[in-house]
Formats: C-alpha cells, structure tokens, sequence
C-alpha cells in the first residue's frame, strides 16, 4: 500500500500542470532560474511579494530584473566562480518594484537532475513584513537587528532602521554618547540589500586634519611624506556596502567641501591624485552634538547638513527607556558567562533601585562599564550597593534622605553641584529640596560653594 501511495504521489508530481497547480497555491513565493541566471519559472505569491508580473522576468536574468534590492550582496550566484550551497537562508529587506520595503526570508536551494548534476538555483520567498510590523506594534520583541531594547522609543527606533533599509537615502543618527549609534548604524546596513558587502565606520574626530583626506579618500605613492603605496580610502573600501561617518559635526570646512562634493555626484580624487574615481555607497552619519546649533553657529555647512539628514534618527539617552536597564544587564552579565566562562553574580534588589535610580550620563555604554566593574569588586555571588562605582553610591545616598524636611550641609550640597556642572535647577531636583531652599542655603554659604549658576 505504502509502495502503491509513493507511485501514485510520483506519478502526479511528474505532470507538469500538476506541480504548477501546487506551486501556485502556496504561501510562498518561488522563483527559479538555471546556471546561466535564466528564469523559468515565478509563481503567483512571488509577484505579489515583489510586485514584477512573471511576463516580466520569465527568461531574462534574475539580476537584470532584480538587482541588489533582492538578490543583494549575500547572493551566491553573483560572482566569477558561483558558489553552490545544498541549501541557504537569510532574511533580506528589499525593494519591490514600486519602491515598498519589504521584509523577506529567502531559502535557496540547488537543484539537480536525474545525474546528480547542477542545473539550477530554486529560491523560496517568505514574506516577513506584516508579522514583524506587529511584533513591533504589539511590543513582542526586545530586540532587533541586535540592538536590545523593548521601551516604546526604541520600538520606535527598530521601525524607523526596518522603514529606511530598503532605501540609500543617507541617514543620520543624533544621540548622546554611549546610546548605540553606531550599532544603528551598523543594523541600518544590517537589514539592507547592502547587508554581504562592506561596512566601513570611521570617527571623524579621532584622527588629526592631516590624516583625514587620506583616510576617507585614499592618497596616490608619493603623495606625501610615507606614502610609500597607493591607499585605497574608507569610501573606496566600502564599495558597493556603507560608510558610517561617526562624530561628522568634528569635520573641518575644507573636509565638508570635500564630502558635500562626494554626496552630490559620487565623485572624489585620491590625495596627490589626478584621476577622478567614482564609488557606490550609502552613507550614515552621527554626531552627539546638536548638528542644527552647529548650523546656526557656523560651525557645519548648511548645505551639508540637509545633504546628511535626509532621514534623522534620535537615539533616546537611557534615563529616558530605563525599564530597559534590566534587560540590558542581563545581556552584559551574559556576556561576561561567555567570555570568562563562569557564572557570574547575581544583581540584589537594592543594586538595581540604584542603578534604575541613576542618571546614566554615559548610557548604554556606562551601563556595560558598571557591570563589569561590579563583577570584579564582587566577593560573592550577589552584587551588593557596596560593589557598585562610587559615583552610583554617592548619587544613591543624595536621593535617599526625604526632601525639603532634610538638612542640607555643605558637602552634599557641593557633590550635588558638582554632578549637575553648576545647574542650581537640577541640583535641587539630584537633592530632593525646593530651588528656593537650595538659593537659601548658598546665599548662606557665598564663600563655599563655587561655581552655582
């Protein structure tokens, strides 16, 4: 009987009109093609995931058709030597003919004849789009693209990296220092057709005026003192992927120039040299300055900066989404299991309180600095207060004791202020008092206590 089924099953599968009437049912897009990138076949689900009719792709080349928005950088037919994997998955966003982003996993599998050989390349795609729109609507997910977070600003943030992928627009990312933006950055390419080809960062103000020409658009042998070689710079490296320009607002007026020039025609020459070179790259850029009062300032080219911020992106600090604190220490102390291979300590009730309670001037990255400094200092399997850096302790003992009811002395007064950089305003808030009684107590105190503002 079971011989009889499997004959029956054959039979059916090996009449054509049969196994497109099957293909043509699923939820499933499939597209194929042989050795030489030929289409033969596109079923119904795949031309509405793509939005290409099949009279417009049958017989002519998937990469002609297509392009990077869906075979991208991770295709595996796309160089000299076609690489032929039983079988391969990755999850894409693409552009679909009429420009919609779409999110899809794709399955492609080599398919062989009746001699065991390579004839062709069968692609399954899978569209991701509504269910991980929801996901971020109904706040199911706290993480993306990995970047951890579940608070609504950074949902927000997830769809706003989901929404851009798909296109080149430049982008630019403004946020405080140690808030992850060059892991946006990096996610941004992540979920892109770019995603298999470079990502290239460069911190614009970690290296001097000299240098930076050359480390964005390569020098010519001889160019200079120790050019011994030709260089290829950042924007040449990251050919055909992404360029992330950290800390774009430290760029000297000349380099402004230099860069507007890049980002109206895609054109550059080498230092020292003649020949104008050409690259594709999509450019991401971030700063923790405000880059509009840099404008006004005349400190950043206007043109610019509306060449960069097509489509801004805000990254919150993390005293603004601290319900994440928890989650983000649990992933550093996960980190610390794997990298050190042990257990690591458990985090008490009260260290928690504090570290909610904290400000975070240094955000996520600070939040990881704590936990690794408090492992260390721990002596047993629990963090106490006591482990915690010196700077939580002494912001946890200012907001302990009840508000105006307290009296204030002179040392915590001056440790308050010295936190809030003179701001009378946030002092009295850090103290838990009245800024009227704050006043009271310097205007008592002159000869103490400096610097109030």
């Amino acid at each position: 009987m079971s011989t009889m089924s499997e004959s029956k099953l054959s039979k059916i599968l090996s009449n054509r009109k049969n196994l497109e009437r099957i293909l043509e049912n699923l939820d499933v897009g499939i597209i194929a093609h042989d050795l030489n990138r030929q289409i033969f076949y596109f079923n119904e689900q795949a031309e509405k995931i793509t939005g290409y009719r099949r009279q417009e792709v049958l017989g002519k080349d998937c990469h002609e058709v297509f392009g990077a928005p869906l075979c991208g950088e991770q295709c595996t037919f796309c160089g000299i030597k076609d690489v032929f994997n039983d079988k391969t998955e990755y999850t894409i966003n693409i552009a679909t003919k009429n420009n919609g982003p779409r999110r899809v996993k794709m399955s492609v599998t080599t398919m062989k004849d009746e001699n065991n050989q390579n004839f062709g390349v069968l692609a399954a795609l899978t569209d991701m789009t509504d269910f991980l729109n929801l996901s971020i609507r109904a706040r199911k997910i706290s993480s993306f693209s990995g970047i951890l977070g579940k608070d609504s600003k950074m949902l927000t943030v997830f769809q706003q990296i989901r929404d851009v992928a798909g296109y080149d627009y430049p982008v630019h990312i403004s946020g405080e220092t140690g808030t992850g933006k060059e892991l946006v950055a990096n996610a941004i390419h992540n979920e892109s057709p770019r995603s298999g080809a470079p990502f290239v960062p460069i911190n614009c103000g970690a290296l001097p005026e000299s240098l930076i020409e050359s480390e964005l658009f390569g020098h010519v042998k001889g160019a200079f003192s120790g050019a011994v070689r030709n260089k290829k710079g950042r924007f040449e490296l990251a050919d055909r992927g992404t360029i992330f320009l950290d800390e774009i607002a430290d760029l000297s007026k000349p380099m402004q120039v230099k860069l507007l020039r890049f980002l109206q025609d895609g054109t550059f020459e080498k230092v020292g040299g003649e020949k104008t070179a050409s690259v594709n790259v999509r450019v991401v850029s971030a700063t923790n300055k405000n880059l509009k009062k840099e404008v006004q300032q005349n400190n950043f080219r206007k043109d610019l900066f509306y060449r960069l911020n097509v489509i801004p992106i805000h990254l919150p600090p993390l005293r603004e989404r601290r319900n994440d604190i928890p989650l983000l220490m649990e992933h550093f102390l996960k980190e610390a299991e794997e990298m050190h291979d042990s257990k690591p300590p458990k985090v008490s009730k009260e260290a928690l309180s504090i570290m909610m309670g904290y400000d975070w001037p240094g955000n996520v990255r600070e939040l990881q600095n704590v936990i690794q400094f408090s492992i260390v200092n721990c002596s047993g399997d629990t963090i106490l207060p006591k482990d915690l850096p010196m700077e939580l302790k002494e912001e946890s003992i200012l907001r302990s004791s009840p508000g105006a009811s307290r009296k204030l002395n002179i040392e915590i007064v001056k440790s308050a202020l010295e936190k809030t950089g003179g701001n009378k305003a946030k002092a009295s808030r850090l103290l838990g008092v009245g800024r009227a009684t704050l006043y009271r107590f310097l205007k008592d105190h002159p000869q103490t206590i400096p610097g109030g503002r």
